[in-house]
């Protein structure tokens, strides 16, 4: 059996007490998750766990590397850190860094799914911006669908054809073209 593979099944028995760990094989290490949490990973039989504020202290204060898979480009690194050996061999300590690291990728996938869920304002000319209500109100009092561009450069309620479309610049100021 290969020493990396002999390795994962030690990672695995010490993190016994966590419960529900899973590796999962990538970009020629392993991913650990805990009900699809990717909260860790061994790489070249090393066990790194994901860090955020709360947690990456510990860490940086005895001296830990960050995960850095690609030797070419030393500044590309992960929210990924070595976990100490005395830490490793002591199952009790393991499995509350390993808590805490499961926390942490948590909170950082909220924070990316709050982050894609939050609209964004558009800017108009004359760097305005007008909030969403805003603009979905005035497009409903024009006769326009909110939200879309589906009316720009005809009337209301006309099929969007090449022969009824109106240069934008009249358009927009309501003006008959021809």
């Amino acid at each position: 059996m290969p020493k990396s593979s002999e390795y994962l099944e030690y990672v695995l028995e010490q993190l016994d007490r966590l419960g529900g760990v899973i590796p999962r094989r990538m970009f020629g290490g392993s991913g650990l998750y805990q009900h699809d949490v990717f909260f860790g990973l061994v790489f070249s039989d090393t066990l790194y766990f994901k860090v955020n504020d709360d947690n990456r202290p510990e860490y940086e204060s005895r001296g830990m590397r960050r995960f850095q898979p690609y030797k070419d480009r030393p500044l590309l690194s992960f929210t990924y850190y070595e976990v100490p050996a005395e830490v490793l061999e002591d199952r009790e300590e393991l499995t509350a860094w390993a808590r805490r690291s499961v926390q942490a990728a948590t909170a950082i996938a909220l924070e990316k799914e709050a982050k894609k869920r939050k609209p964004k304002a558009r800017k108009t000319k004359g760097a305005k911006v007008k909030s969403n209500a805003r603009r979905t109100a005035g497009a409903e009092s024009a006769g326009k669908r909110p939200g879309t561009g589906a009316t720009r450069g005809r009337v209301a309620g006309e099929p969007a054809g090449p022969r009824n479309r109106r240069p934008a610049s009249r358009a927009k100021r309501g003006r008959p073209t021809g």
